[in-house]
């Protein structure tokens, strides 16, 4: 197949056309890559996870770009451009909103809280507003409230999800792209790569794992994936 890009986690290969091939991998990076590792057996758990929860949200009117899952590793998706945004929903402080305005971690917002950065490591993924977003030709205020309005239905219906594992969503990143009919549809993944998850002690079942050397990855995301699989 023909390596179309490689990023952080993900390689995509061209597939039929208007289709791309997904492969998840292991390594794991943190601090716009200033950490990094490959850890055995992450690539495989996100694809499974991001299966799961993509065909999810499917069933409740959210449109993705995956079709199927193929193997352990790999998924098959429709072929976008990917808008250079990334979109994150907080629902309670933790991370940057701790480190850059001193909320106290764990505290619970009373509503969401969604907020854009550019995706653009050279720039180190800077915060934009709506009129940043549209000046720059981004995307256009129509296909902001949009993705705002999917980012939030998608964030209600993940944390009914989650709570029904026992699992407190505490933030999350998603992105967006258009296909060749040019639908804006949900894309990349969501695994515990990109989503804050908390038992009920605040104990942490994600990257974070990975990036404040907390406790065991795999086992964190195994959890999440044996308990996803298992309920309905």
């Amino acid at each position: 197949m023909k390596q179309l890009y490689e990023g952080k986690a993900k390689i995509v290969y061209e597939g039929a056309p208007n289709e791309v091939i997904i492969r998840f991998k292991d390594d794991a990076t943190a601090g716009n890559g200033a950490k990094k590792a490959s850890i055995a057996g992450k690539g495989v758990l996100n694809n499974r996870i991001t299966t799961l929860l993509f065909s999810y949200l499917a069933k409740h009117g959210i449109q993705t770009h995956l079709l199927e899952q193929i193997d352990e590793r790999d998924i098959r998706c429709q072929k976008t451009q990917v808008i250079p945004l990334e979109v994150i929903v907080r629902n309670i402080a933790a991370g940057s909103m701790v480190r850059r305005y001193g909320a106290k971690r764990g505290m619970v917002f009373a509503q969401p809280i969604v907020e854009y950065s550019y995706k653009n490591d050279a720039l180190g993924d800077p915060l934009l507003n709506n009129d940043h977003i549209v000046a720059l030709g981004l995307a256009t205020r129509e296909e902001l409230e949009y993705i705002r309005g999917q980012a939030l239905r998608i964030n209600d219906l993940l944390i009914s999800r989650f709570a029904k594992i026992g699992m407190t969503l505490v933030d999350f990143k998603l992105e967006f792209g258009k296909n060749a009919e040019g639908t804006l549809l949900l894309v990349d993944e969501l695994s515990p790569d990109n989503c804050r998850l908390w038992d009920e002690s605040q104990t942490s079942y994600d990257k974070d794992r990975f990036r404040e050397d907390s406790g065991d990855l795999i086992a964190g995301y195994e959890t999440i994936y044996e308990r996803l699989k298992e309920t309905v």
